[in-house]
C-alpha cells in the first residue's frame, strides 16, 4: 500500500458519517472545488482560509467518510472526488450540495 492512506470501499459507506463530513462549511467548500474542477487537486491549492494542521483534518474526516481519495504524486497529496461512487450510494446527494439553485426574486 506504500504511502497512499486508507479509503473505505464503497459497501463502507454510512450516510450518517457522510452527512457529519458534509456539515462544516470548510469540507463542503473542498467537495465543491473538486466538483468544479473535474479534476484531482493538491491538498495546497484549495482555497480554504485554515491553518495546514486544520486542513489535514477536514481531508481526512473526507477520506474516512469515502467522499475524497487521496493519493501521493511525488511529494504532493492529491485529492479526487469519489463523485461515480458517492452518486451510486447516495443518488443526488453531491447534485444537492454542489448545485446553487437559481435565487427567486
Amino acid at each position: 500500500m506504500g504511502r497512499t492512506p486508507p479509503h473505505p470501499e464503497m459497501s463502507q459507506f454510512d450516510l450518517q458519517q457522510v452527512l457529519e463530513a458534509l456539515v462544516d462549511p470548510v469540507r463542503r467548500s473542498i467537495v465543491t472545488q473538486l466538483d468544479i474542477a473535474g479534476e484531482d487537486i493538491k491538498c495546497g491549492d484549495f482555497d480554504i482560509s485554515v491553518s495546514k494542521s486544520t486542513a489535514t483534518h477536514h481531508f481526512k474526516v473526507l477520506r474516512a467518510a469515502g467522499l475524497i481519495r487521496q493519493y501521493y504524486v511525488g511529494t504532493s497529496r492529491m485529492n479526487s472526488l469519489r463523485r461515480a461512487e458517492m452518486d451510486e450510494a447516495f443518488p443526488g446527494l453531491l447534485d444537492a450540495l454542489t448545485t446553487r439553485p437559481a435565487r427567486v426574486r
